[in-house]
């Protein structure tokens, strides 16, 4: 068998003699990329193979087109009708070897636009052929520059120019080690002439790196300029130790500040929250006042009335047994009920009413009429409490001892074991006792304000209470969704007492209308 080398030359062999004994030819021009300087004089050469005489031919050097021609020779001699502008005066042809079929276009002074394709015709007789060139012009240009711009935050700025480069150049800034350092910023621009101009920026904040280069490269050739610059230690800023307290304080100061704002916005969100459930608490107790009137089919009136067998041997009880006030001879201090106070005891004049309630809601209004004698302290109670608690001896009205009431002390309300900030002194309070939800909640029915309710009442049975001490307290209406067990239930008696104490239930207050009423 025959190597691949000695058949590849045999058929370059028979290619030619075939070509000698036509007269087709074919035009070889150069397989990489003609690389030439900006401003300086390069040539674009052809040749035809087999070699000929090419002094007969027509020649022609154009770009992308056929008719923007470079230069043009025929029947012997340039044509210059049909060059391009850009070409006249700088293109002439090199035909010291054209008897051999080896022949150059020289252009000269070159420029950025003469960069790009070319093409070179040879026709003979009928017969033509062309190649293909590429011509690139590059530009070395001045640089590049490296200055020392000034101090910038806690370092240097430095800044490194470059003039009249094509193509446009690879920057590049090194330390005295050989460590590329990545530029903070590039900024191109390019000229008339297609030629680029950059400035490149760096700041260096490692006093270390007092010695820094910057190079820039043409990419197509290679060639690379450098400059290097020293920066004296003298010149990096210095941080003072005064000023690194300071941040560190001011850091320690700032965490502390988000810290207090944090926790004084969770305060207020704690605040609104609790605000919130106990208006949400408000509008249940209202709302169960007022669905006990209008949504209740079993909604009826009843009279809670007072038991004398529970009253306290210094009270009076009206013939009604709706009304109760202390003997005007009674004693401050007697051997009978005393409630505990804070170091120190009370007498307590009480009283239950008849009724006995286990279900159902129900709900009564207590009028007070405080006595205005000189040197007397009216103190007086309203509520419920469990027909089997202790009221013998000292005793505290808590919902511990199974007491859930008010009570006016001193010019104090009180709702064990706190104390109440009211707009005003009631003078006729609303009891609401909701068995089914196991609450008891009272009422300023002179203002229509919530004063106080207890809730997760425990209870077998309830019995209204009530003390007066140098006050005169009365039962003014009442009203059920489920009669209450015990005498005198259903009596009739749901007038007021007096005319100064409420109109009659056919025209009833509208807030009493809307409280004894609320109920699911």
């Amino acid at each position: 068998l025959m190597p691949s080398n000695s058949f590849r030359s045999l058929s370059l062999i028979f290619f030619s003699l075939w070509l000698y004994s036509t007269d087709s030819f074919l035009v070889i021009s150069p397989s990489e990329p003609i690389v030439a300087m900006l401003g300086m004089d390069t040539v674009l050469p052809c040749h035809v193979s087999p070699a000929m005489s090419a002094e007969n031919m027509e020649l022609r050097w154009f770009r992308s087109e056929f008719s923007e021609a470079v230069y043009v020779y025929q029947d012997g001699m340039e044509q210059v009708g049909e060059q391009l502008v850009d070409f006249k005066g700088r293109a002439e042809l090199v035909k010291d070897y054209i008897t051999e079929g080896r022949v150059s276009v020289r252009i000269y002074s070159l420029r950025i636009s003469d960069s790009g394709i070319y093409k070179c015709f040879f026709k003979k007789g009928s017969e033509f052929q062309e190649a293909t060139l590429e011509l690139k012009v590059i530009g070395l240009g001045s640089g590049p520059h490296v200055f020392m711009v000034g101090p910038e935050g806690t370092g240097i700025r430095l800044t490194c120019t470059g003039k009249r480069w094509f193509p446009q150049p690879e920057v590049q800034w090194k330390d005295a080690m050989g460590e590329k350092i990545p530029s903070l910023s590039e900024v191109e621009t390019q000229d008339d002439d297609g030629l680029f101009q950059i400035e490149a920026s760096l700041i260096v904040r490692d006093s270390s790196k007092r010695e820094v280069s910057c190079s820039m490269k043409n990419p197509f050739f290679g060639q690379e300029q450098v400059e290097t610059i020293s920066i004296p230690e003298s010149f990096f800023p210095r941080t003072s130790p005064w000023m690194t307290a300071f941040a560190v304080t001011f850091i320690i100061l700032g965490i502390f500040l988000g810290a207090v704002v944090f926790l004084a916005w969770k305060e207020r969100q704690e605040k609104k929250r609790a605000q919130e459930a106990q208006t949400e608490k408000e509008k249940e107790s209202k709302d169960k006042a007022e669905l006990l009137a209008y949504n209740l089919p079993d909604v009826k009136s009843f009279a809670v009335t007072l038991d004398p067998d529970t009253a306290h041997h210094n009270l009076i009880l009206s013939e009604n047994r709706k009304q109760v006030s202390l003997m005007g001879n009674a004693p401050q201090n007697c051997d009978a009920s005393v409630r505990q106070g804070q170091g120190e005891s009370e007498t307590i004049f009480s009283v239950l009413g008849q009724n006995c309630f286990t279900t159902g809601r129900h709900y009564w209004e207590i009028e007070v009429n405080i006595g205005t004698e000189v040197g007397l302290e009216p103190r007086w109670a309203v509520g419920v409490c469990s027909d089997t608690a202790e009221r013998d001896g000292w005793f505290v009205e808590s919902p511990e001892k199974n007491f859930w009431v008010i009570a006016y002390n001193k010019e104090v309300l009180i709702s064990r074991p706190e104390s109440l900030s009211l707009r005003q002194h009631p003078q006729r309070i609303g009891v609401f006792l909701d068995l089914e939800d196991k609450d008891v909640s009272f009422y300023n029915m002179v203002d229509g304000s919530h004063i106080y309710s207890f809730t997760g009442i425990t209870y077998g049975t309830l019995r209204p209470y009530l003390t007066s001490d140098f006050s005169q307290v009365t039962i003014s209406r009442s009203v059920s969704s489920s009669p209450a067990s015990g005498s005198g239930l259903m009596a009739q008696s749901l007038e007021p007492v007096s005319d100064s104490v409420s109109p009659s239930l056919s025209a009833p207050p509208p807030f009493m209308l809307c409280l004894s009423l609320s109920q699911k």
